[in-house]
């Protein structure tokens, strides 16, 4: 697989991401969401008796707070089930937060007018996993990548050169508009996709498992897109996946996720070279390296918890070696171990 440039120095150099002083274009403050079904009138009826309980719900997102600079890319990793599409989701404002804030260039979106906050959520777009369920399979490809910018009157001139200039920006040929979604190719979907985004002038993307779903030859190419897309555009990424080889050439900076809470972040190279929290540790140990060395594999012990009912204290400690009983008991807080770089493990109030 290839991959462009990393583009992470020319965009630094600019003064967009990477720098201290510069606001935030997303940024999330101790955000939560948890997912349960509404009860209906004779469950409600049972519960008020007490002859039943309330419904369990799904702890999807615990309490995470991340901030996303603008030029920048961040790579969300973590494995199937921890949160991280739902967490996609509430930055793209397709999911509202249970609890927490979600502010865009320093506002809370819940303070801005109704006209604001829709103009602030036209700059942040997704870009879905699936590119076979996440298009509509009964309209036409121009009218995909097309109704969005027409309904908020973004476009000047005529409709078809709009989406025949999305089209070739995408890397795909206009005469190609009028077929159906099932006339492409899955690489090409998820072109479709990205075009469709695009339409709409986003300054933010999330791009959610984007080329997971893809032939690895076709993933190389989404990728060199997305970078060739994000110097001709000042596109910022929130990049998530759960292919550490991918997400090690592509960001700038990398957090870490387990079951709905952040247990790392760090800039990429200095968590790809000295990870701090255990469960990244792991992670990092099972990526396949092309080495003239003998290596032994060995899975992360144990089973991803339940949602429904995850572990007292840090979420990881039924899993990892270095278990104390303190780990069973109290949630560990973030704590800056190096500069830029932040874990949540008792470990290191051990080492201080």
């Amino acid at each position: 697989m290839t991959f462009s440039t990393p583009l992470a120095a020319s965009v630094q150099g600019d003064g967009l991401a990477g720098s201290a002083e510069a606001a935030p274009l997303i940024e999330l403050n101790d955000i939560s969401h948890s997912f349960g079904t509404r009860p209906d009138f004779a469950a409600r009826l049972a519960i008020s008796l007490k002859l039943g309980k309330p419904a369990a719900r799904v702890q999807a997102v615990d309490g995470v707070s991340l901030v996303v600079r603008r030029g920048e890319v961040l790579g969300l990793v973590g494995e199937s089930g921890c949160g991280k599409s739902t967490l996609g989701r509430i930055v793209a404002g397709i999911v509202s937060p249970t609890s927490g804030s979600v502010s865009w260039r320093g506002k809370d979106l819940k303070t801005l007018s109704s006209s604001a906050r829709r103009e602030a959520k036209l700059r942040v777009q997704m870009i879905f996993q699936n590119p076979y369920a996440s298009l509509n399979p009964r309209r036409k490809a121009a009218d995909i990548v097309g109704e969005a910018p027409r309904v908020h009157g973004l476009v000047e001139g005529g409709l078809g050169v709009f989406v025949d200039e999305q089209f070739r920006r995408a890397g795909l040929d206009p005469a190609l508009k009028h077929r159906f979604p099932h006339q492409f190719s899955g690489g090409q979907r998820q072109r479709i996709g990205i075009a469709r985004a695009l339409a709409v002038q986003p300054e933010f993307l999330v791009c959610d498992e984007a080329v997971a779903a893809l032939d690895v030859s076709i993933q190389a190419q989404i990728l060199n897109l997305f970078m060739d897309l994000r110097e001709r555009l000042n596109l910022t990424y929130l990049f998530i996946s759960h292919d550490l080889g991918v997400v090690e050439h592509i960001s700038d900076r990398v957090a870490i996720m387990y079951l709905g809470r952040i247990v790392e972040e760090a800039p990429a190279e200095e968590i790809f070279a000295r990870a701090n929290h255990p469960y990244t540790q792991a992670l990092l140990a099972e990526v396949p390296r092309l080495e003239t060395t003998k290596r032994s594999f060995a899975a992360i012990k144990g089973e991803l918890p339940s949602p429904l009912s995850p572990p007292n204290g840090c979420h990881f400690h039924p899993r990892c070696p270095h278990t104390m009983p303190r780990c069973r008991i109290e949630v560990p807080r973030m704590k800056l171990v190096a500069a830029g770089h932040k874990s949540a493990c008792h470990l290191n109030d051990a080492a201080s």
